[in-house]
């Protein structure tokens, strides 16, 4: 009898163990999920940062091109040409 009773609680422990393995799988799982979204939000994130560097490096490179200047005397400070006409859709 006692080889028995022995048994059955082998048998309780065991499926205890099992049962508290699955749980831990699951919520393992769960944590690499988040960290998977984290990464790749984050790889986002760098690659927008590096698109700016790159911009920002053309623009200090170029900083000194006559095209650059008039773009900028152009867009930013509203300056023309002489002689040169604006025109300006007001139909919107």
């Amino acid at each position: 009898m006692k080889f028995r009773r022995t048994s059955w609680m082998t048998a309780l422990v065991i499926v205890g163990l099992i049962a508290y393995a699955c749980i831990a799988l699951m919520n393992m799982r769960t944590k690499v999920a988040s960290a998977n979204e984290t990464e790749a939000q984050l790889q986002q994130r760098v690659e927008e940062i590096q698109e700016e560097n790159a911009a920002l490096r053309y623009a200090i490179e170029h900083r000194y091109d006559e095209s650059t200047i008039e773009d900028i005397a152009r867009e930013k400070l509203g300056l023309v040409m002489p002689d040169e006409k604006i025109f300006y859709d007001s139909g919107q």
